[in-house]
């Protein structure tokens, strides 16, 4: 083998592929990472600027029961590497953590780039190689990887391959799902992908959405198909979405497919019907409903013309005001889309790959992260998966070069 060919080709420098690197570079492999981005970990240095949300503080059983759809060797996989692992792992890397009062955990310093720089610190102490702008375009007829780059294309012929080329979401950033053709047309079953995470389209009237795109619900709850969701959402021009919109956006997205769904938000779930009703109907006599919601029942201008759009013209009577409030129906057209989307799902179906995430149609190949058919809600566990199967992965590299 030419000594400049790596032991271990990792395509893809986010955090699986990263992660797989640095535990079979520690086992003495000689490991080249390659992106077709010119910096690595893009993706994670976007999510970083909302406070890199690594991972979540709750039980493991309720943490595993988060992910779509339920998966045995996504489970195993986070069990063999769980969240108080990754907590360890950022804190030897000199990045402590802390538990949010959501119980998300994120690094103190609240940004993916001091763990960035001390991560590549750790790779290159490892001597592990980082070849970017390297375009990965498949297999040669000798079945060599084949790569474009600015000074030309390449080839190298690794004794294993790990793929870490992420899902369909934020393309801009590197991970555009470009490589499915190329594994279906090598026999790898592929689900198609599709946008999770994301927000949903709502007809808004003209004035509402010029009025108030990019203004947030805080604290309401979020019904659909008997789940609630309590957190924030963001009323943006094509639509609605944000964290508790996210949190049912599997759910929304998968019924969608038979046409529009409503959901139902609870603008002020933290009072009774009967409360808000009492408040309203104790209102002074002749005040205009306008400042009856805000006044009485505690609404910000975004929320009462909530209503406004749901129903016009309102009720006047309190009990129904009332009803109204606590169940304002938002009705959803479409998907935004997988360029809007914080994560895809689709992927590689878990019966194309072995108990040590090797494809079976590729022998030698391996795959993780977001390439896989698993979707989950933000609140840490999207990078948790990402670093736990990026280990499993590793592992089954490891496995599979003893072997042979």
């Amino acid at each position: 083998m030419n000594p400049n060919t790596p032991d271990i080709a990792v395509i893809g420098a986010g955090p699986a592929g990263l992660f797989a690197a640095e535990y079979l570079s520690a086992r003495g492999h000689k490991v080249r990472v390659f992106d077709r981005m010119p910096t690595p970990g893009r993706k994670f240095l976007m999510a970083g600027r909302g406070g890199l949300n690594l991972t979540h503080s709750e039980g493991l059983d309720a943490f595993l029961s988060r992910y779509r759809p339920a998966n045995p060797r996504v489970e195993a996989a986070i069990r063999a590497f769980p969240p108080a692992a990754l907590r360890n792992w950022c804190e030897e890397l000199g990045q402590e953590t802390f538990v949010g009062s959501s119980g998300r955990v994120f690094p103190k310093a609240m940004k993916a780039s001091p763990l960035l720089r001390a991560w590549r610190g750790r790779l290159d102490a490892h001597g592990v190689d980082l070849a970017l702008r390297h375009d990965w375009t498949g297999w040669d007829g000798q079945g060599a990887l084949t790569f474009e780059t600015p000074d030309g294309p390449v080839s190298v012929r690794p004794s294993a391959t790990l793929l870490a080329l992420g899902g369909a979401s934020w393309p801009r950033l590197g991970s555009d799902g470009g490589w499915a053709g190329m594994l279906a047309d090598r026999g790898v079953p592929i689900s198609p992908f599709q946008p999770s995470n994301s927000g949903f389209m709502v007809d808004w009237s003209p004035t509402f959405g010029e009025r108030f795109a990019g203004t947030p619900l805080k604290h309401i709850t979020v019904s659909f198909g008997g789940r609630d969701v309590t957190g924030d959402a963001m009323i943006s021009a094509y639509g609605i979405e944000g964290g508790a919109i996210y949190a049912l956006s599997g759910e929304v997205r998968d019924a969608l497919g038979s046409g529009r769904v409503t959901l139902h938000l609870d603008l002020r779930p933290g009072v009774s019907p009967a409360a808000l009703s009492e408040r309203l109907t104790n209102a002074r006599k002749g005040e205009s409903i306008a400042n009856r919601l805000r006044k009485a029942a505690g609404l910000s201008p975004v929320s009462a013309s909530l209503l406004r759009e749901a129903v016009h013209p309102l009720p006047t009577d309190p009990g129904m005001l009332a009803m109204l409030i606590k169940a304002c129906p938002v009705e959803l057209t479409g998907v935004s889309g997988l360029a809007r989307a914080i994560s895809s799902a689709g992927g590689i179906r878990f019966d194309a790959l072995d108990d040590g995430l090797m494809l079976k149609a590729l022998p030698g190949v391996f795959a993780a992260g977001e390439m896989l058919d698993w979707e989950a809600p933000t609140g840490g566990y999207l990078l948790q998966a990402c670093f736990a199967t990026g280990l499993a992965a590793a592992r089954g590299v490891e496995r599979y070069l003893s072997d042979r």
